[in-house]
């Protein structure tokens, strides 16, 4: 018998798409005997929680359901080359019905916790695309199983639009909806792009390349330098001194 080599068709990803946003469009106009007329679906998705440098950023991207058109060929953000999400950026502004990225500083982190501080980076997203609608979008579709978002710090909320009446919890959302994929793209562009510039005034950490993530490159250069007044002091950089130790080298 003569052997064969059986070739398998490779699959093309599957791309995210609208069906949940429309599926929960359609339970909130049966639920509230709304009319048939467009509701604004927001889905929302944070970067650099993980970082040790740099701020926490939440990107919020808002869509009309029934949409009005295709929407972007996004995908989530870390599927993506840096040069892909970067094209994708103003596809998904001219798509979107209103589209914002917050963050939250380093300092602001080391006073109130990853979470809070990321919930304020969403609030403060949320009250960009709430200003430029002229409303509350009609519900969030937020990544993840925990809904983080009201335990942004109240004192620092009491300018801030009201957060979202209804949420919906979705993990992998930034793998399968198409609203939560392109704002994973513009939060990570945008602290990219943040990073990037900083990496000019403080050099010898590489943000250029790691973006403030823990690479042993920059793990290092803490080590050697000490942090920069962009680390995140209550973190563990691995430091031999206190932070504020640390902190008064830098600014002395």
């Amino acid at each position: 018998m003569t052997a064969r080599t059986v070739r398998t068709a490779r699959k093309a990803p599957v791309l995210p798409d609208l069906a949940l946003e429309q599926s929960l469009a359609a339970a909130r106009r049966t639920a509230e005997g709304a009319g048939s007329g467009p509701l604004l679906v927001a889905g929302m998705d944070e970067v650099g929680r993980g970082a040790l440098a740099g701020p926490v950023s939440v990107g919020v991207v808002v869509v009309r359901m029934p949409d009005d058109g295709p929407h972007p060929a996004v995908r989530d953000s870390k599927a993506l080359s840096a040069k892909r999400r970067t094209a994708l950026v103003p596809e998904i502004l001219a798509w979107g019905a209103a589209a914002a990225v917050g963050h939250a500083e380093p300092g602001e982190i080391d006073r109130y916790g990853i979470t809070a501080a990321l919930a304020l980076a969403g609030r403060r997203a949320w009250h960009r695309v709430a200003g430029e609608l002229g409303r509350i979008p009609d519900l969030l579709l937020l990544d993840g199983r925990d809904n983080w978002l009201p335990k942004a710090p109240a004192a620092l909320c009491g300018a801030l639009a009201p957060g979202p009446g209804a949420v919906h919890l979705q993990v992998k959302a930034d793998a399968t909806c198409a609203s939560v994929a392109a704002a994973s793209i513009l939060a990570k562009v945008e602290r990219d792009g943040l990073m990037t510039g900083l990496a000019e005034a403080f050099p010898a950490y590489g943000w250029e390349g790691n973006k403030g993530y823990g690479a042993s490159a920059h793990r290092l250069a803490i080590a050697a330098q000490g942090p920069s007044p962009y680390h995140r002091m209550s973190w563990n950089l691995g430091l031999g001194q206190s932070p504020a130790v640390e902190q008064a080298e830098w600014t002395a």
